[in-house]
């Protein structure tokens, strides 16, 4: 009998939907990116699914994030993901937590429920807590670096976060990672090399991507950003993971 994940079985099996069905997986950051990793793995039938993210939609989103639409406005990007997720598959069990993740919040997560975790989040600091507790809990974890001020969208790959070059966030990454003595880790990248927005130099470019690598909320840097590119990176990730999850249900 024909339901919505059919086309689906026919790649998996009907023992891979049920792998992805009866798989927990985290998604820490529900924006251009995460968004669409989000979209993406309910679609392919991951049956429980956490959506972290304390931000609610603005007009700004509307260009990029899958959530984002003019009804939208205002509301919690997590509870948007969850209303639209439930309607892809109400049998899903969705959870929500509107809270920004950092150090200081890390402990209101129990990382061994989940079978895996994205990092779409933008803060360096935020990335690193997330990684260094799922490295911990021995939980697979992929990572997004950057996507702003980039125009390819067929430029992104997967890779060790060592293996990665010319990504200004990836480099503070390496570095951060190597002084926690983090030895791996599965990124999402590209190496085209960020584009200078109108209003800045391109020396100003160069330093704004790498502040735009550092800095926490509150920074004053925007970088630009597409309709393209944050959701490749989605997309490219929401496949690894799901690729994984069958891998790990073997």
């Amino acid at each position: 009998m024909e339901n919505q994940f059919s086309r689906m079985e026919l790649l998996t099996g009907k023992a891979g939907i049920q792998r992805l069905a009866g798989a927990r997986a985290a998604v820490f950051g529900i924006g251009g990116v995460g968004g669409y990793v989000a979209e993406a793995l309910a679609r392919s039938g991951v049956g429980t699914l956490d959506f972290i993210d304390h931000d609610k939609i603005t007009i700004t989103n509307l260009n990029r994030q899958i959530f984002a639409l003019h009804s939208t406005l205002g509301k919690y990007k997590a509870d948007v993901a969850k209303e639209r997720v439930l309607d892809i598959n109400p049998d899903a069990v969705v959870n929500v937590h509107k809270i920004f993740y950092m150090p200081d919040t890390a402990d209101q997560f129990d990382f061994s429920c989940y079978d895996y975790i994205v990092d779409a989040i933008d803060t360096v600091t935020g990335k690193l807590a997330l990684i260094e507790q799922a490295k911990a809990a021995g939980i697979p974890i992929i990572s997004s670096m950057g996507a702003g001020n980039k125009m390819d969208p067929a430029g992104f790959m997967v890779a060790d976060i060592y293996e990665t070059s010319v990504c200004p966030l990836a480099k503070v990454m390496r570095r951060e990672l190597k002084k926690r003595g983090i030895t791996s880790l599965k990124v999402v990248y590209s190496r085209e090399k960020p584009r200078k927005p109108f209003h800045l130099s391109e020396k100003e470019c160069c330093e704004k991507e790498m502040q735009h690598a550092v800095n926490e909320p509150g920074r004053k840097d925007v970088p630009g950003s597409s309709a393209f590119v944050p959701p490749a990176a989605g997309l490219v990730i929401a496949g690894e993971v799901v690729r994984e999850l069958l891998r790990l249900g073997e």
